[in-house]
């Protein structure tokens, strides 16, 4: 079965990680999607072909041979009608996720091929963590290194070399 494991991603980190490498473990083929929205182009630090890169070398490092990376546009819905998937899996850290992705799951049953969405609970250790969490702390010179994948802590090294 082929699932879809949508989000921004900006920047991976071990909670997504993990995620990715217990969906690979429960289904024949995994894509992690990366959304494209233009209106928040100015609001990431990683460009979409930069979030896929980091993903790809993390699930390379990871040795996970059924999950591959990819962008998408507009509605979830359509990119997993197009991609030929029936489900969705998301992750979820604490109960404000559950309350979001409960919403967005009922609303992308009614579209396309009415995918399923699975939720798959944070591992303790990873709970804490979120993308915002890790810019904050790098953008301050904090070690990320124990929180992301190495090919996430490389691209933020160089990132912040050229951010202002």
């Amino acid at each position: 079965m082929h699932v879809v494991y949508p989000g921004s991603f900006d920047p991976l980190h071990n909670g997504h990680l993990d995620v990715i490498q217990r969906a690979a473990k429960l289904f024949g083929r995994v894509t992690v999607a990366v959304l494209e929205n233009p209106s928040k182009r100015g609001q990431w630090w990683f460009t979409p072909e930069e979030r896929v890169e980091i993903i790809r070398s993390a699930v390379a490092e990871a040795k996970l041979a059924n999950v591959e990376a990819d962008t998408f546009s507009g509605l979830l819905a359509e990119y997993m009608r197009v991609k030929g998937s029936k489900v969705i899996v998301k992750g979820l850290r604490a109960v404000s996720d559950y309350e979001s992705e409960l919403q967005m799951a009922h609303l992308n049953r009614q579209y396309g091929n009415h995918p399923e969405t699975l939720f798959i609970m944070a591992a303790t250790r990873w709970s804490f963590v979120s993308s915002t969490m890790v810019k904050e702390i790098a953008r301050y010179g904090g070690d990320v290194g124990k929180l992301v994948p190495p090919s996430t802590a490389e691209a933020l090294k160089i990132k912040l070399m050229v951010l202002p």
